[in-house]
């Protein structure tokens, strides 16, 4: 490298690429290794090159997928190429397919989700929601895995954000997004017994919806007929979660421990929820029984009896 740097020969150059390449290979997070390709890439500027160090770093991916300094040569060349490359979508594109089979066989590989979620800030809208639709397939079939459902929430994110714009897309409806992606995560929660990543996912959105739920009734006066619609609209939202409580708190009398699991996140989900609604506490306490609630959890988790109690009081 030192004798590149101070000589520029296109000989030494290729025995640089063709010697880095055989040490990466051997050892995918051979850092210096790495820095020589980007010294050779940024000096040249062509995106045949940029485009090699894609595939030399799936390849080294295929064999070490949990590769720190592969991931990251990765988000270096599509940074380098964004707004030089007309074929960028594509390559995003290609990159989010990329994690998904990576992730397939390299399970709870948090290094590849961090990278397909750096891509969203990169994507259209329309890609964000092409992806948001793409991705449940795959995350109904991988229920544990609290990477894929993360994933979900920056793009759910990445929505609300550009609902905000003046220029926002027709048809962007983030009310539809959200009741859509409630829908599908209570289907889960019932198909899927006691799976914690399915109930982080629903306070999540919940989280999201009670926030523009505040902002809805500030923004309109009094007595206006929204102000109306949109408690009720919060009310209908508090029965359905009141619901899903119901079904999911009968612990049938059998030697699998999921059903008591799923009764305890059902319960701690509904006691976080009043937590983050204090104002309608009083709805809460006409539609919950506390008592009964109480009673549940402590008969599914005995041993936590002093925080249900510090809690619920």
């Amino acid at each position: 490298m030192e004798e590149y740097k101070r000589l520029g020969d296109d000989g030494l150059e290729s025995e640089m690429m063709k010697h880095s390449k055989a040490l990466l290979l051997l050892s995918s997070d051979f850092g210096t290794a790495w820095n020589s390709r980007k010294l050779v890439v940024s000096k040249k500027q062509q995106l045949s090159m940029y485009m090699g160090e894609l595939l030399l770093s799936a390849l080294v991916l295929s064999c070490s997928p949990k590769s720190d300094q592969a991931w990251s040569h990765r988000r270096w060349v599509i940074k380098s190429i964004t707004g030089k490359c007309s074929a960028l979508q594509e390559i995003l594109g290609k990159e989010s397919e990329l994690v998904e089979k990576i992730a397939e066989r390299s399970k709870m590989n948090y290094r590849a989700w961090n990278h397909r979620c750096w891509l969203v800030s990169y994507m259209t809208r329309e890609q964000v929601l092409h992806e948001l639709k793409k991705s449940r397939n795959w995350a109904g079939l991988h229920v544990a895995d609290n990477c894929c459902f993360h994933y979900r929430r920056r793009l759910i994110l990445r929505i609300l954000k550009d609902s905000k714009l003046e220029n926002a897309s027709p048809g962007y409806s983030v009310e539809e997004v959200w009741k859509e992606e409630l829908d599908w995560n209570e289907m889960l929660i019932k198909r899927y017994i006691g799976r914690e990543a399915l109930w982080l996912h629903r306070r999540f959105l919940s989280l999201c919806w009670m926030k523009q739920f505040a902002t809805d009734l500030h923004d309109v006066s009094c007595h206006s007929e929204l102000k109306t619609s949109t408690i009720n609209s919060f009310n209908s939202f508090i029965d359905n979660e009141l619901h899903l409580l119901n079904s999911c708190s009968t612990v049938p009398d059998n030697d699998f421990e999921d059903f008591q699991v799923q009764a305890t996140f059902s319960a701690t989900y509904i006691l976080w929820l009043t937590k983050q609604i204090p104002e309608f506490w009083s709805e809460f306490q006409e539609k919950l029984t506390i008592g009964n609630l109480k009673a549940m959890l402590s008969k599914v988790c005995p041993e936590r009896s002093f925080l249900w109690d510090s809690l619920i009081d």
